[in-house]
């Protein structure tokens, strides 16, 4: 019985690797013929001179070329080399998100030499657990807007646009917001369903193309932009009149992305190209965005104000006379100031590398002027761009911010791994990505958690910063708290490069077309009170 057993797998193995060696020699004539096909085609081609000279191993140099960024991201860099954010910033969201232990141990890493760093003052006596106080509410269109917004949170979730970013990543996003108590803004790509379905705060985005809002021709439609304004989650309104990745540069929907849903949400045509203006055709002075800006607050209702990249300065000066002659309620009741080493999808590399300002130096440019013409208080401050960190977002409520809102920090909280596909739909996370066997990755219900988490972990060390620094809460942080290191390697007070901006005597009072409104006779008396005051000072 046992002997035929025997012979039985015997038989059967003897017939198993008689026909394993024959797979195995079909297998190795087909890669034969295959590389056989590839040399004929190398060696024909005449678009790489790589492949042309080498054949079949010239393929190699394009394959370590596609590789090289993950070798160096997760083998060669050090902690704080990579860009566009080292590993020491992403490895801090990482942990922020998934709730887990923020510190560190042995030293830190961080280059305390290195020209402009940032340094933190301390106090001698810090702030006591039992002396801290929650961070106080900021009201945006206060007096202007019938519905003004009011929110204690500093730290929010930039503009990404349905479309750019895939439909779980959105729904994450959205629930998250809710639950961490913060705004979400959709970007220029239009209200979708999944922006709304948890019930977070939004902050509706209108860009150049008006897409959500626009008409048959293109143009803002009072109606749709009245449709929109009418969910209560919508709490402000963005015009959005450039982006720090590509200042003065518009953009291209490929019709193979506008789906029927995409192409509903925009209000566009199914299939067909959808181009972005590198401008508002209908914005083309001054005078135009203010009226804009009136005219969208007065459909709405809600809080309206724009979104730029800071380059040359002029416009500040201008906007803020002609705020003085019209009247206040032409203001923006915020400005998004957007860094030039902001991100995005796409962009041409010579205007993400070399156009605009880094926020650090155009955030207290912004904040200054509104302070000299005596405009700081009705026009609030939002900063953007690489602040992912809680030192970063501390820094941007020293210098004179508001608030601070981040898109690539969620991206790292939702689990972005800066594989930097995000042009190429081919993001293997399933953020970035249109392809539903790469969306299928990202739980929106795990992801969620990890972005309230993210958002809590953030405030709550900025709070920490903050009572480090002697003070009861984030937004009592000011400059003064502040030391960067100069060229020399020493640290310099950010009030002696930054001194705080006290407004001209001629806009003490406040408006000039809304003094005249008040009545000619209480003009005089006020002017003899600023005057009483500037002498006094």
């Amino acid at each position: 019985m046992f002997a035929n057993i025997f012979d039985s797998l015997n038989t059967i193995a003897n017939t198993f690797i008689e026909y394993g060696a024959l797979a195995f020699l079909l297998a190795i004539a087909i890669g034969l013929v295959y590389l056989v096909c590839i040399y004929i085609a190398d060696v024909t081609q005449t678009q790489q001179a790589i492949r042309r000279n080498y054949p079949i191993i010239g393929r190699f140099r394009y394959l370590f070329e596609h590789l090289g960024e993950f070798f160096r991201q997760y083998f060669f860099a050090m902690d704080r080399e990579e860009l566009p954010f080292n590993r020491s910033q992403r490895s801090w969201v990482y942990r922020a998100a998934k709730n887990i232990d923020t510190t560190i141990a042995f030293g830190s890493t961080r280059p305390l030499s290195q020209s402009n760093e940032v340094l933190f003052m301390n106090c001698f006596f810090p702030t006591l657990s039992q002396d801290a106080v929650t961070t106080h509410a900021v009201t945006i269109g206060e007096g202007f807007a019938k519905q003004p917004y009011t929110s204690s949170a500093i730290f929010h979730i930039s503009g990404m646009s349905f479309g750019a970013i895939s439909k779980p990543a959105i729904r994450a996003l959205s629930a998250g917001a809710k639950e961490a108590g913060i705004w979400l803004n959709t970007g220029e790509g239009g209200l979708s369903p999944y922006h709304l379905e948890s019930g977070c705060d939004i902050v509706f985005q209108i860009g150049t193309a008006k897409y959500g809002v626009r008409d048959k021709d293109g143009h803002l439609s009072d109606d749709k932009l009245r449709n929109i304004a009418s969910h209560p989650q919508v709490r402000m309104i963005e015009i959005k009149l450039s982006q720090g990745a590509k200042p003065g540069k518009g953009g291209i929907l490929p019709g193979g992305k506008v789906t029927a849903e995409v192409a509903n949400i925009r209000g566009i045509e199914i299939g067909k190209d959808s181009i972005s203006p590198n401008g508002h055709t209908d914005i083309h002075s001054i005078d135009d965005l203010l009226d804009m800006i009136a005219r969208i607050r007065d459909i709405t209702g809600k809080p309206v104000g724009f979104k730029a990249v800071v380059g040359f300065s002029e416009w500040l000066d201008e906007m803020c006379v002609a705020i003085h002659e019209r009247g206040e309620k032409y203001a923006p009741d915020f400005i998004t100031i957007d860094s030039a080493d902001g991100g995005t999808g796409a962009a041409p590399q010579s205007l993400m590398d070399y156009v605009g300002l880094p926020i650090r130096r155009s955030l207290p440019m912004v904040v200054d002027k509104l302070c000299e013409y005596n405009l700081r208080k009705r026009i609030k401050v939002i900063a953007s761009g690489k602040m992912i960190n809680p030192a970063e977002a501390a820094w941007a409520l020293c210098v004179g911010a508001d608030f601070i809102v981040s898109a690539r920090g969620f991206m790292f909280a939702l689990g972005c791994i800066q594989a930097l596909q995000c042009n190429k739909n081919t993001c293997p996370t399933g953020i970035t990505t249109h392809d539903p066997e790469l969306q299928r990755g990202l739980d929106p219900t795990n992801k969620a958690t990890r972005v309230k988490n993210y958002a809590l972990n953030l405030m709550h060390e900025v709070g920490v910063i903050a009572h480090s620094c002697g003070v009861k809460e984030a937004r009592s942080l000011e400059r003064k708290h502040v030391y960067l290191i100069d060229n020399s390697g020493s640290p310099e007070p950010l009030t002696d490069r930054y001194p705080d901006k006290t407004p001209k005597p001629e806009y003490l009072i406040a408006s000039t077309a809304d003094n005249a409104r008040t009545g000619e006779e209480k003009i005089p008396a006020l002017r003899s009170a600023n005057d009483k005051d500037i002498r006094q000072a």
